[in-house]
């Protein structure tokens, strides 16, 4: 019996080893990179990383100041483009990201992508504080009515995210989930792949149908929350200097609630075009390159 161990322990380790080197050679997993957690409270990604992205020919890159894409050659004239995994968009290579896109409409303008997934609303502002030591001229948000739901602890606590407590008027900063296992599981590509491709739901939900969460009427649902923390936003940060980009999955109505607190608000219209990958909800090369023009409309009426 302990030959038998022996043998299955040995073909185990095998196995193991001829997986890893199949799914490194083959790029079946995607490079995630590692987080960190500034002394503002701020989750971003800790500078100077790179990887390769499963379903492209590209290699996205982490920059010196620990936000995904490249630096720009200058900070004069700065617009922050701040966001979650849309505007991250490590599934694109950099020419297919809004600052590649927008420099070339304003090329006297220098353009700061800030973004990471799972940023909600309320840490978009709180992002934008932790760049104004930069001076930049206009931070673009990117949002639609779900990072809004996010931001609010008090509809749904997440412990990995920042949030608001509208009802104590009270920040919940986010911290990292499980960071030395994520590290391991993130470097070994072979049981990422695993992970991935068999995934372990212990929650028997086979019966429960799908919910698509972005036609959820939020702002009907969570009308005083969505205020509550409006009024906190609109009493603490700069409104002047914000551009909200609502993503075409937002509502008319959410636009409309924003415009009423001072905000300039551009609404994306993805004219029923496909901007997104087949087997991904982000925008693919195309639907980034359509966003742009609408959002440089948008800028070009404040005259830059």
């Amino acid at each position: 019996m302990l030959k038998l161990f022996k043998v299955l322990a040995l073909y185990a380790i095998y196995g193991l080893i001829v997986g890893e080197i199949i799914v490194r050679v083959f790029g079946l997993t995607s490079d995630i990179p590692q987080r960190t957690i500034t002394s503002d409270h701020i989750q971003k990604y800790i500078p100077n990383q790179s990887g390769g992205w499963s379903d492209g020919d590209h290699e996205w890159q982490v920059n010196e100041r620990g936000w995904a894409g490249p630096l720009p050659d200058s900070f004069d004239n700065l617009i922050t483009i701040v966001g979650d995994s849309f505007i991250e968009n490590l599934m694109n290579p950099d020419e297919c990201h809004q600052s590649y896109f927008l420099k070339q409409n304003f090329p006297k303008q220098n353009f700061l992508e800030a973004a990471r997934s799972g940023v909600t609303f309320i840490e978009s502002f709180e992002i934008t504080k932790h760049l104004d030591s930069l001076q930049p001229k206009y931070h673009i948000i990117c949002l639609n009515d779900y990072n809004i739901k996010e931001s609010i602890s008090n509809i749904e606590a997440q412990s990995d995210i920042t949030q608001f407590n509208t009802e104590k008027q009270e920040f919940v900063y986010g911290k990292m989930k499980a960071p030395f296992a994520k590290k391991i599981l993130y470097s070994w590509k072979f049981m990422y792949y695993l992970y991935n491709r068999f995934p372990i739901n212990f929650n028997k939900t086979d019966d429960v149908p799908k919910v698509d969460t972005y036609a959820i009427p939020y702002l009907e649902q969570y009308n005083k929350e969505f205020r509550s923390l409006l009024d906190y936003v609109a009493a603490n940060y700069t409104i002047e200097d914000k551009i909200l980009v609502l993503k075409p999955t937002a509502t008319k109505e959410l636009a409309a609630l924003l415009e009423s607190y001072g905000f300039k608000v551009v609404l994306l219209d993805d004219h029923g075009e496909d901007w997104t990958f087949g087997y991904d909800a982000h925008w693919n090369c195309y639907g980034h390159e359509e966003a742009s023009k609408q959002i440089t409309k948008a800028l070009k009426s404040l005259n830059l």
